[in-house]
């Protein structure tokens, strides 16, 4: 045996093995929710109690526990412009309902706060930000966009966009369909749907799910969580359709 070889296996031996390798879990979910000016604070409640009563939801549970690992990593923020961009829950692991309950209530317990401007880019640049401080390791990345509005604040949402895609990560959203005007008086967004469809989401079987006004939200996210955290694409098709539950179109 070479001495070469005698002083790499001695040094290895003399190694600690590392004890921050991150945990490895079967999803790493950003949720970011629009707080911007065309919410008003009765709608901002409703879009947060949805994601309160969606994260406990036995079929979101369910869809948690078909994992390879049965455990997510979920961060939660809320956005408006690219000067209100608020982290109301840091990286945290749900595996249970137990570990579920925790997270609700502390997003329950968060105060609400809205401002002016939509910038979706500065969304999609601060999900990616917490991305590279996540103290865990998932299958997949996925941010969860959800608002009523498009893109008028911040850098162009195509260059946010295409960054986060080139480095893997999918991006899924949950376009709020409402009729009512801003408190400012501006008219509803029209054809938001669409607008999501072609330059908000992307990346391998990313989808939306349109909620039809702030009083479905909750309903739809639930199906949303449902369908992205069970492994995006057809197989989570597959295994919605298992747990009995409708995902949309």
């Amino acid at each position: 045996m070479s001495l070469r070889l005698i002083a790499f296996l001695l040094l290895a031996l003399a190694t600690p093995a590392r004890a921050d390798a991150p945990e490895r879990v079967d999803l790493e979910l950003a949720l970011a929710v629009d707080v911007s000016g065309s919410i008003d604070p009765e709608e901002a409640a409703l879009q947060r109690d949805g994601y309160v009563k969606a994260l406990v939801d036995p079929l979101v549970l369910r869809a948690i526990s078909s994992g390879e690992r049965k455990k997510v990593a979920i961060t939660y923020f809320e956005w408006a412009s690219t000067q209100h961009l608020k982290l109301v829950v840091d990286w945290t692991v749900i595996s249970d309902r137990a570990s579920a309950e925790a997270f609700v209530k502390k997003l329950a317990a968060a105060p609400i706060s809205t401002e002016r401007w939509t910038s979706i880019s500065a969304a999609v640049d601060f999900a990616m930000q917490r991305f590279a401080v996540s103290p865990y390791k998932g299958t997949r990345r996925v941010i969860d966009i959800s608002g009523d509005g498009r893109n008028n604040n911040g850098r162009p949402l195509e260059d946010a966009r295409a960054e986060a895609l080139a480095k893997g990560v999918v991006i899924n959203g949950l376009p709020i369909i409402n009729d009512r005007p801003s408190r400012w008086g501006r008219p509803a967004e029209r054809d938001l749907d669409l607008y999501y469809r072609d330059k908000v989401i992307g990346g391998p079987g990313s989808f939306f799910i349109v909620a039809e006004g702030f009083e479905s939200f909750a309903s739809a996210i639930r199906n949303k969580l449902v369908r992205e955290i069970a492994a995006g694409g057809d197989p989570a098709l597959a295994v919605a359709k298992k747990l009995q539950l409708a995902v949309g179109d």
